[in-house]
């Protein structure tokens, strides 16, 4: 069976997903991608992180560099990059990065901010492949960012072009926690908060170095809250809900 046959024999056998899957993801295997896909969806429904124990919560917590905000008016992924956490315990060992293939030229402002070039971009694997990847470093855990509606936005879009699938990892904004400690904060800057948590801001603007910035920022709070007695997620969702 050709290329082409194969593709024409998966988008007849699985609507689902959609036919521009099998363009984002030809010289890979079809058929296990998505399997992969669907198990993982699967799991995720199954995965309840909301009465895990804080101790054992494990979560991935990642940052996306883009060109910029709004991703339905052009903006795109430039790079990823994530760490596991069991508790308030950073991985040492289990972290993900990469860039992006990126069609069109970066501007000099961007190249700058985050000190990748055109020319790394370029070369960088396709934007279906590095998805790919993140989806099987992260399996079925929940996902924690810092302003994680940016994140969100650019996964739902990148999930949606590439797989026709919905993006549907439960994401935690940093600020769910931070509220512990300040029931009026909304948002606040990555730095501003590495600053009240006494955090040294290094190598900001990289993907993985920012995702770790926020790994600390997430231990500190999930500390705080254990220290104030609550024993999962769902007891903290409760309390605030009470003081909005």
């Amino acid at each position: 069976m050709g290329m082409n046959d194969m593709i024409q024999f998966f988008r007849t056998m699985s609507g689902k997903l959609g036919s521009n899957i099998y363009a984002g993801v030809q010289g890979q295997t079809n058929m296990q991608n998505i399997s992969f896909i669907r198990q993982l969806q699967k799991e995720m429904k199954e995965n309840n992180c909301l009465d895990t124990p804080l101790q054992e919560l494990q979560v991935v917590v990642f940052d996306l560099e883009t060109t910029g905000f709004y991703p339905e008016k052009g903006d795109r992924v430039i790079s990823v990059g994530a760490i596991k956490m069991n508790g308030n315990q950073l991985s040492k060992t289990e972290t993900f990065y990469s860039l992006v293939y990126s069609p069109q030229t970066i501007s000099d402002e961007i190249s700058t901010l985050t000190n990748i070039t055109n020319e790394e971009l370029s070369s960088a694997p396709m934007a279906s492949e590095v998805l790919l990847e993140f989806f099987k470093f992260v399996k079925n855990q929940p996902l924690v960012a810092h302003h994680a509606k940016h994140e969100q936005s650019f996964m739902q879009k990148l999930t949606w072009d590439l797989l026709k699938t919905r993006f549907e990892h439960r994401i935690i904004d940093t600020s769910f926690l931070i509220r512990l400690s300040n029931p009026l904060i909304k948002s606040i800057p990555l730095e501003d908060a590495c600053e009240q948590c006494g955090i040294e801001v290094i190598n900001r603007h990289h993907a993985l170095e920012d995702a770790k910035l926020t790994a600390k920022i997430w231990s500190h709070y999930l500390t705080l809250a254990q220290s104030k007695g609550y024993k999962n997620l769902r007891e903290v969702y409760e309390y605030l809900a009470k003081i909005k």
